[in-house]
């Protein structure tokens, strides 16, 4: 259980990281699309907000304390900090990389969930997974532009 525990909080600060990036996108994207980007930005980063709640809740049900620190963040999130303002196409270029590598974090947590019969668990990441897949499909979609 204390590997599935670790591997949760990865994936709850790989989320917020996302989640924090997206929303930084947002305030700063600029460009001849900038209304179209700055709506899909926003609905991008309401819609990952609006699940990291939930995956701290299921740590707290695994007996586990989340972390809630930028430094613990920090230090479990596989998403990298962004210090500068990327051009649009490669703001969704960065997000969709960052959003490839959560979708890893959990499906390694989905595994350990099925070793230990957790499923709950399962059933929240494959449904996480299944929203992420559609970000994927979505910011694919949009780097097809010319």
């Amino acid at each position: 259980m204390d590997k599935l525990i670790e591997q949760m909080k990865v994936v709850l600060a790989t989320t917020f990281a996302l989640y924090l990036k997206t929303h930084y996108f947002h305030w700063n994207v600029e460009g001849r699309n900038f209304a179209q980007d700055h709506k899909f930005l926003q609905k991008l980063y309401e819609e990952i907000y609006e699940s990291i709640d939930a995956h701290a809740e299921e740590i707290r049900t695994m007996e586990a304390y989340a972390p809630g620190s930028f430094t613990r963040f920090t230090a479990l999130s596989k998403v990298e900090d962004e210090l500068n303002i990327p051009a649009p196409m490669e703001m969704f270029k960065i997000l969709q990389a960052d959003n490839l590598r959560l979708i890893v974090e959990m499906k390694k947590a989905n595994k350990m969930a099925e070793e230990q019969n957790a499923v709950g668990l399962c059933n929240f990441l494959q449904d996480r997974v299944d929203k992420h897949y559609k970000h994927d499909w979505m910011l694919r979609s949009i780097l097809k532009a010319k």
